[in-house]
């Protein structure tokens, strides 16, 4: 699978430890954040990262800030990205199983690394369990088009 990962500022220590997970299963990750301190404003990081979703040059993204929240506010604003911040492995598994998301976020200020690697490991783990779900899934994204 081929995994867009981003971070702002507060993300660089998360996002390479879950880098480093995602190559060791084998995926191909393709880094759209930063990797040495210094501000950076995480819509310039979660616009081109979900961009890379959308358009299918990558299969799904996770991206880290402070919270999760600014990342998931922001890739949530490109057509076609279902995107949300996820604090435990429980609403992880349940995110890809429900609502097909496409986009994890996670806080780097919130949740410790052990804890994210959980997560993300749940998450893709997980599939879509598509019936009543792909109906409410469809529900959400033609809301897109009002």
């Amino acid at each position: 699978m081929r995994i867009a990962i981003g971070n702002d500022h507060a993300g660089i220590e998360m996002k390479a430890e879950i880098t480093k997970l995602l190559q060791d299963r084998g995926h191909e990750v393709v880094n759209f954040g930063v990797d040495v301190p210094g501000r950076m404003d995480y819509p310039t990081v979660a616009k081109p990262a979900a961009l890379a979703v959308a358009s299918g040059e990558c299969d799904c993204a996770i991206l880290i800030c402070g919270t999760g929240i600014g990342m998931s506010l922001a890739a949530n604003k490109v057509k076609g990205i279902r995107a949300a911040v996820v604090s435990d492995a429980c609403s992880a598994r349940l995110t890809k199983q429900h609502n097909n998301l496409n986009v994890l976020t996670l806080g780097a200020r919130i949740i410790g690394i052990e804890l994210a690697k959980m997560i993300v490991e749940e998450w893709l783990d997980a599939e879509f369990m598509g019936g009543r779900h792909a109906e409410r899934v469809q529900m959400v994204m033609d809301m897109e088009n009002e």
